[in-house]
């Protein structure tokens, strides 16, 4: 008689995600895993899932950023490595990295003699724990794609920020502004999705230096138009405020602020709360703490995203029908 073994799909949090995830399993019909989750006196971290996954198709979803009163970035990188090597010696089928923030990923190049590519590194690290699959949501470079051997699904939050900027602004007076020349391509897409024109700010950065830049100039009209500026994260909001101001001083009527990722460290929130931007609206790729936020922030969820990408790899379907005519 022939035996028919039937697919089993597992979803698990890692500690930087839970609610995150909870969503995603709420949208797929499914419970989280139970795994038990410690750290010794020490700082070593440990993991152990506490129900069968042999034979499983097992997600982990961990977003790579450091939490106030949390862990840090490199302690969750270590923490979901550690997840799915636990899975893989308890004979998961199918192990796969749900990374909705891909920390690390500004360092994917040498600006400078003598730097780390340790996006790379980070490649590597989950590679050598034998993930499967990687899945991610706006990545800062699509090159970090390429650091992997194993497949790798780039999601998008564009959808949902286009949705939102056609639900909420006039379509008549839009520009679709690009925080510097390396936006311009996404500035673009965005810009086609709603039907405005784009603007780009010329920055200069100072490569000795992380998080400071200056916005010099605008490329293009923004006279009397609602400014978006559009990038995939906003980190300590020192970038993006300046080129708010600039906007105004250019004849923006006002401006609104659209990221994938809200990482609002250090002054982010106070640089926010005191800015000339109305709206600032990001996903929940990442958890944000209540001293984080401020008045004109909203926040999208990604979670359905997530949960029909997770469906599709499950049942072998095209990861890329999800955006199926959203050209992304």
């Amino acid at each position: 008689m022939e035996v028919v073994t039937k697919k089993r799909m597992m979803i698990f949090s890692g500690s930087s995600s839970p609610e995150l995830a909870r969503e995603v399993a709420d949208h797929l019909g499914m419970k989280l895993g139970e795994v038990k989750l410690a750290q010794f006196a020490n700082g070593e971290l440990y993991a152990r899932f506490t129900e069968s996954v042999r034979g499983a198709d097992v997600y982990v979803i961990q977003s790579l950023v450091s939490i106030p009163d949390g862990m840090s970035i490199n302690d969750y990188v270590i923490e979901q490595l550690v997840m799915l090597d636990a899975l893989k010696r308890a004979s998961a089928k199918r192990t796969v990295a749900v990374i909705p923030y891909y920390g690390y990923s500004r360092s994917d190049k040498k600006a400078l003699s003598r730097e780390a590519i340790a996006a790379r590194m980070i490649a590597d690290m989950y590679e050598s724990v034998g993930v499967d699959r990687i899945m991610s949501v706006d990545l800062h470079t699509g090159q970090i794609q390429g650091f992997f051997h194993d497949p790798f699904d780039a999601l998008t939050a564009l959808p949902l920020l286009v949705d939102w900027v056609q639900d909420n602004t006039d379509a008549d007076d839009r520009v679709i502004v690009s925080p510097d020349a390396g936006r311009v391509r996404l500035t673009e897409k965005f810009a086609g999705h709603v039907g405005a024109p784009i603007a780009i700010l010329h920055k200069r950065r100072d490569p000795s230096q992380q998080n400071v830049s200056v916005s010099l100039d605008v490329i293009g009209d923004v006279q009397g138009r609602t400014a978006i500026l559009v990038d995939d994260m906003i980190d300590t909001a020192g970038t993006i405020c300046g080129a708010a101001d600039l906007l105004l001083e250019r004849g923006a009527s006002r401006v609104i602020a659209l990221a994938t990722h809200g990482l609002f460290s250090g002054p982010a929130a106070e640089r926010l709360q005191n800015s000339v931007i109305e709206k600032v609206v990001v996903t929940n790729t990442l958890p944000i703490p209540e001293e984080r936020r401020t008045d004109q922030l909203v926040v999208l969820s990604i979670a359905p995203i997530l949960a029909s990408a997770l469906r599709a790899v499950f049942e072998d379907q095209s990861v890329s029908e999800i955006f199926q005519g959203e050209n992304v």
